[in-house]
């Protein structure tokens, strides 16, 4: 047996239970799909992002069915922003989902992968006058953030020689605090309703749809049953008032995945509400108090549906005695990708049973940065140099959010369904980097 040197910590046996002493516990993750975690590091390298496209399918079905079982007339659009890689995009498009973006960028990336124009949200706080001119000439539905977005497409209609349909965003007071307020209209002060009157007597636009996103993680279906409340109340006003038709209110997105969020000491599944949960409440809502035509239901799913089909594989590089005792593992994966572990504590899973007594552990990146931890306070057997661990889940935000900070940003590969690994993403490399950087002459 290889060598450890003795220590002494302090062993809090009131962690011990029925189900077993932490002492001996161990996550184990061998494999993906059953594809060995040590081959794909082997092939591809480490870190390594991986995606499963079996799990991403099962968790799409599972939401899809538990509103359209229902509501009659419902439609997913993925939320480019939580993660835009073709690959994964292309995934949910074959699904049935359309696309909802927040960029010009995110918009052309929808556009690249042949998803038309009408078959585009666009949201968001900052719209180019320019790309909302191409978006209106394609069809795309524009939802409003502001009163100078009327303004900007009010002179796009001008220039185009047509009325434009629209959708508004709208923020509201849902029982969730900090409240989401920073994006669209108020519903409960009066905003939203002044907005929409202004574009009824600006007739220029045509308001077709109603917008809102509550939060983000939302571990409270009730809210949405609140927000969906709102929306409706104020569809049946305009509808009666201004003479609109409004085909569709969309809910947004914001529903918890099952990572563990901290400062929440309860297990995800005992406190993350179920597909049934989100959508009872949502289309009750609509149910109870709608009059009229019933709208299209429009959700913006992002982090439910994949944040449990990604994985991040990571490998012990070194490992030190901290001067508290506590032993410290370096692995090759930090901060620069996971910057969702400020909010969240992941699983993170060995590749195989590993001998030894857990002792008190902390997992730091490889960034030369004292922030950069990974997990603070774990459990951990004597682990080897070159050890996988499997971070999980890291499907959502990780990729989009990566930076490229002291290290390259890894390789990504999908797992489909027949457990065939195919590389999407290749890891930067130097003259990836400096592609787009000009030396001036006068420092040769």
């Amino acid at each position: 047996m290889k060598y450890q040197k003795p220590t002494i910590n302090r062993v809090d046996f009131a962690l011990a239970s029925k189900y077993g002493s932490p002492l001996k516990s161990q996550k184990i993750k061998s494999s993906i799909d059953g594809v060995s975690v040590n081959e794909l590091t082997k092939e591809y390298g480490s870190p390594l992002f991986v995606f499963s496209q079996r799990a991403i399918e099962e968790k799409y079905n599972e939401l899809h069915e538990a509103f359209s079982s229902r509501y009659p007339d419902v439609q997913f659009w993925w939320s480019y922003k939580t993660n835009y890689l073709d690959a994964i995009c292309q995934v949910f498009h074959n699904l049935g989902s359309k696309a909802e973006v927040v960029s010009e960028f995110e918009y052309q990336k929808a556009r690249r992968l042949g998803i038309e124009g009408k078959d585009i949200i666009f949201n968001g706080p900052y719209k180019q006058k320019e790309f909302l001119k191409q978006a209106a000439l394609e069809g795309a539905k524009i939802h409003i953030d502001h009163l100078y977005e009327i303004n900007d497409l009010e002179d796009v209609a001008d220039e185009i020689g047509q009325e434009i349909k629209v959708a508004i965003r709208c923020n509201m007071d849902t029982g969730i605090y900090p409240q989401w307020s920073r994006f669209g209209f108020n519903i409960d002060n009066g905003e939203a309703y002044e907005a929409i009157k202004r574009i009824y007597e600006g007739k220029k636009l045509i308001l077709t749809g109603l917008h809102s996103h509550i939060g983000t993680f939302m571990l409270n279906a009730n809210a949405y049953g609140q927000e969906t409340k709102k929306l409706i109340e104020l569809k049946n006003r305009v509808e009666e008032e201004f003479g609109y038709n409004i085909e569709y209110i969309d809910i947004g997105g914001g529903f918890a995945s099952k990572s563990r969020l901290k400062g929440v000491y309860q297990a995800p599944e005992v406190i993350v509400p179920s597909a049934d949960e989100y959508a009872e409440a949502i289309t009750n809502a609509i149910f109870e108090h709608n009059k009229g035509n019933l709208p299209k239901l429009f959700l913006e799913t992002g982090r439910a549906l994949i944040d449990e089909a990604g994985y991040l594989l990571s490998s012990v590089f070194a490992s030190k005695r901290m001067p508290d005792g506590k032993k410290s593992y370096i692995i090759d994966a930090g901060v620069n990708l996971l910057y969702t572990s400020f909010w969240y504590n992941f699983d993170i899973m060995l590749d195989k049973r590993y001998e030894g007594i857990n002792e008190p552990s902390q997992i730091n990146g490889p960034l030369c940065m004292n922030i950069d931890i990974i997990a603070e306070n774990i459990m951990l057997p004597p682990l080897d140099r070159e050890s996988v661990l499997t971070i999980w889940p890291a499907g959502a935000y990780s990729v989009t959010q990566a930076m490229q900070f002291i290290r390259y940003k890894p390789s990504i590969v999908l797992i489909d369904k027949e457990s065939k690994v195919h590389l999407i993403k290749d890891a930067d490399d130097l003259e990836y980097i400096v592609e787009k950087e000009h030396m001036p002459e006068v420092l040769k």
